[in-house]
C-alpha cells in the first residue's frame, strides 16, 4: 500500500492520539457542564441550557468519531448518502412518534380494554 512507511504510520498514530485526547477533553467538559457550578449558565442545577450544551458537545464528539474513526471523511459519496439518509429516516420516525404522542387516536373502538 502507498501509505505504509514508518513515518506515515507514526503521523497517523499521532493524529489518532490527538483526536482521542480531544474526545476525552469533550467528555470531561460534558461531565463538567452537568455537575460543576462554574459551568452552570442557566438556572441553578441541571436545566435545559445544560442539556442543550451537553447534546451539542455529544454531537461534535459523534461527528469526530464518524468522520475519523469510521473513516467517513475518505469514503465515496454513496456512503454519505446512505449514512445521512438513515439519519433523516430516524428523525422522521421520531417526528411521527412525537406527533402521535400529542394527537392520539381517540375513537371509542380503538382501545380493547
Amino acid at each position: 500500500m502507498a501509505g505504509d512507511s514508518p513515518q506515515e504510520i507514526m503521523k497517523a498514530v499521532k493524529f489518532y492520539c490527538i483526536i482521542g485526547l480531544c474526545l476525552f477533553g469533550c467528555t470531561v467538559l460534558t461531565v463538567s457542564v452537568a455537575t460543576v457550578e462554574f459551568f452552570d449558565r442557566g438556572a441553578r442545577g441541571f436545566d435545559t441550557f445544560d442539556m442543550v450544551l451537553g447534546l451539542l458537545i455529544a454531537t461534535f464528539k459523534a461527528t469526530l468519531v464518524a468522520a475519523i474513526f469510521m473513516h467517513l471523511n475518505h469514503e465515496k459519496k454513496m456512503i454519505h448518502w446512505i449514512f445521512f439518509g438513515s439519519l433523516v429516516m430516524a428523525l422522521i420516525g421520531f417526528l411521527i412518534f412525537y406527533l402521535a404522542f400529542w394527537d392520539p387516536i381517540s375513537f371509542p373502538g380503538f382501545y380493547l380494554g
